[in-house]
């Protein structure tokens, strides 16, 4: 039987159209005599090393020269910009985190990631529930990062909108430290020491750093104190064995909170006087090792299983009023909870002539004590008051999935594999007093996605590639943790979104110094969530009907000139709601009134996002020119208002250095040259209207690498 894959009658004249002018792209040049620079090796669709012409989806690599380039190595924003249809937005806000959304998924998050998968050396920094932190991410130990965006994140399961993988280097070397710092505006600084080495068959890895700012606005200071050790015996009697530890501590990190329209109009530097009042903050410590171990049990066969475990405590005060805390069934101001998680990835590989076939199995499971306090004693605010809270939460997940990938001759490929999610909720409350109610319950939710993809090769150097893939992306747990109505209990009338994705491609290598990517798709997902009650720091979720995103992205990497390389990026999509509804407005909403029309934009999703950098090797100093440009952002479902557009450009320069058995550079940058300001990001359906998060005006930094 020939493979198929179904498009929906919408996406029909828009597929067949699109299908003959990127087989024209893949077909009109082709390189003629030369060698032709490698398109890089991808891992994350297929789990198994392969070239990115034989994969069927949107992959990005981002290498370490480019993490490392003139940048201050404390935010994915800074090196993943360049990717389309991947929005970083950095809040300024070091107790939230940053916002990550891929084609719209992850969008609506408030606080952390979540909707997309995040990986540190194969180890998730995703929960099962979905929800994830990027601040554990050792970017100046990084080796690569790879993005995968469209149908084949399904197969990693729960609230795979796309995935970020980073990976840092683990092999055999002679020792070498490297030294590195940099400092810059709001006194920002960041030390770090990192060291690898190893005699053959053992490696190991240490990398460690510590960042201090003052923040941006005023109560916005922070601390971050890293540590990412690595150890191998990479030709065991086993085979090879990896060992890692990675750890963040963030102390007291400050918040800002948001701004209203009128305040961001008037002063976008300011920080809302409740930020001030209740001392707003959160401390994080977060600690996971882990362990994995590949070992070929034949010529064809290679079995592969990795473990870990982690503990994450966080504390953190908000800024809910005290008459908000009147109500007896109010959590409190002040969230505290420790988790325990950990997990394991299980699977066994055959490699023949024309197929490769992967079984495996992925469980997880988190447990975590919550507690809530009031955030007041008496008249005194920010301080940690009586209990309100008190219960202990589960989520577990087990999925097993299988992937099989099919080669006809050189030309043809088709990857297929299908994951069956299934993940369930279960709260226990100890909090049980008067009128309070009993909060616990339990929910399960269960999933079975497939995805396929077919890749035509016409020649080495191109490929045209069409996929579908089913996603699933269950309520975090704190989107479950309250009803819409106010009564006791999860939300256990929530269902869990479910999509349809498809993707249409090509990559070509015109010649050896011009590689392109370009990639269109559509996507229906029914079931998304939204807030349907917000009152008291308390929001109750539900389901919509449908929502969906079509959309187109293009990637271009060019050398001019022996000295001269550009490159550049643009992505569009129009995410939007496909279904009417009811939203909740400004708090106190005890239940959903303000008609929401079907063709309202996601909010937080920027319809056009572009991105252009010009990189020039001197004799004497390497130089730098970025731009990057991005369109409006929807602050809520009703559309209400929005944050404009902009664009900035950013110069950088550096210059290497050696002498005495020492080498390195310094390097030093200007971003937003033109001290344009902007709203940075948006906090989605905020409730007190305090939406607007302000981006820095111009700022500079200078650092340096030394290498020991």
């Amino acid at each position: 039987m020939k493979p198929r894959v179904s498009i929906p009658a919408r996406a029909r004249p828009l597929a067949g159209a699109s299908l003959a002018a990127l087989c024209a792209i893949a077909l009109a040049q082709q390189p003629d005599g030369g060698q032709a620079a490698l398109a890089p090796v991808v891992v994350t669709a297929t789990r198994v090393e392969r070239p990115l012409f034989d994969v069927p989806a949107s992959i990005d690599v981002i290498g370490r020269d480019t993490i490392r380039d003139a940048q201050l190595r404390v935010n994915l924003s800074e090196s993943l910009d360049r990717v389309p249809g991947l929005v970083v937005l950095n809040r300024e806000n070091y107790a939230q985190d940053l916002q990550i959304s891929i084609r719209g998924f992850g969008s609506r998050s408030t606080f952390g990631v979540r909707g997309v998968r995040l990986y540190v050396d194969g180890v998730p920094a995703s929960f099962p529930d979905g929800q994830g932190q990027v601040s554990h991410f050792p970017l100046n130990a990084a080796e690569r990062i790879e993005v995968l965006r469209g149908p084949f994140s399904a197969l990693y399961g729960n609230s795979s909108g796309g995935v970020i993988a980073l990976t840092t280097a683990l092999k055999a070397q002679p020792f070498r430290s490297e030294p590195s710092g940099a400092a810059g505006d709001n006194s920002t600084w960041r030390i770090g020491l990192n060291a690898v080495g190893g005699a053959d068959p053992y490696a190991f890895a240490i990398d460690a750093g510590r960042f201090d700012t003052n923040g941006t606005r005023p109560h916005s200071a922070a601390r971050r104190d890293t540590l990412n050790l690595r150890w191998a015996a990479l030709d065991s009697p086993l085979g090879r064995l990896r060992l890692g530890l990675n750890s963040v501590s963030m102390p007291d990190a400050q918040d800002p909170l948001g701004l209203t329209r009128a305040q961001f109009d008037v002063n976008p530097d300011q920080t809302a006087a409740v930020a001030f009042q209740f001392d707003t903050r959160k401390s994080t410590r977060q600690t996971t090792a882990s362990v994995d171990l590949e070992s070929r049990l034949s010529e064809r066969a290679t079995f592969t299983a990795a473990a870990w475990l982690g503990t994450r405590a966080v504390t953190q005060f908000q800024a809910i009023p005290v008459a908000a805390q009147a109500n007896p069934r109010h959590p409190g101001g002040v969230i505290d909870f420790d988790r325990n998680f950990g997990g394991a990835d299980v699977r066994a590989r055959w490699e023949g002539r024309n197929v490769t076939a992967t079984l495996g199995i992925d469980i997880e499971r988190m447990e975590e004590t919550r507690r809530g306090y009031e955030n007041f004693i008496g008249t005194q605010l920010g301080v940690q008051g009586p209990l309100r809270r008190d219960e202990t939460n589960q989520v577990q997940s087990a999925d097993p999935y299988a992937q099989v990938e099919l080669r006809w001759g050189d030309a043809w490929r088709m990857h297929a594999g299908v994951r069956a999610s299934h993940v369930s909720f279960d709260s226990h409350d100890h909090y049980i007093v008067g009128v309070n109610g009993d909060d616990s319950g339990s929910k399960s939710f269960s999933a079975v996605n497939p995805t396929v993809g077919i890749v035509f090769r016409p020649s080495p150097l191109a490929s045209v590639y069409l996929s579908y893939g089913r996603g699933f992306e269950t309520p975090t747990l704190n989107e479950l943790a309250y009803r819409p109505d106010g009564t006791a209990g999860l939300n256990t009338s929530l269902k869990a979104a479910r999509s349809n994705n498809y993707e249409l491609g090509a990559k070509t290598q015109w010649t050896p110094e011009l590689l392109t990517t370009v990639a269109i798709f559509t996507i229906d997902t029914r079931d998304d969530l939204v807030v349907l009650s917000n009152s008291g720091g308390r929001s109750g979720f539900g389901n919509v009907g449908k929502t969906r995103r079509d959309g187109a992205e293009l990637a271009l990497g060019a050398r001019i000139t022996p000295r001269v390389s550009v490159h550049a990026s643009a992505a569009y999509i129009n995410a939007r709601f496909d279904a009417a509804f009811l939203a909740c407005g400004p708090a106190p909403c005890l239940a959903p009134f303000i008609p929401v029309a079907a063709g309202n934009k996601l909010p937080a999703v920027p319809a056009r996002t572009g991105f252009v950098e010009i990189k020039y090797q001197g004799a004497w100093a390497d130089f730098g020119a970025q731009a990057r440009a991005q369109s409006a952002l929807y602050v809520d479902d009703r559309n209400s208002d929005r944050a404009a557009g902009y664009g900035t450009i950013s110069l950088s320069a550096a210059r290497g250095f050696a002498g005495a058995g020492r080498g390195g550079k310094v390097f030093a940058r200007i971003d937003n040259l033109l001290d344009r300001r902007y709203a940075g990001s948006v906090i989605v359906n905020e409730a007190n209207g305090r939406f607007f998060e302000p981006a820095p005006g111009r700022t500079w930094l200078i650092g340096v690498d030394v290498t020991l």
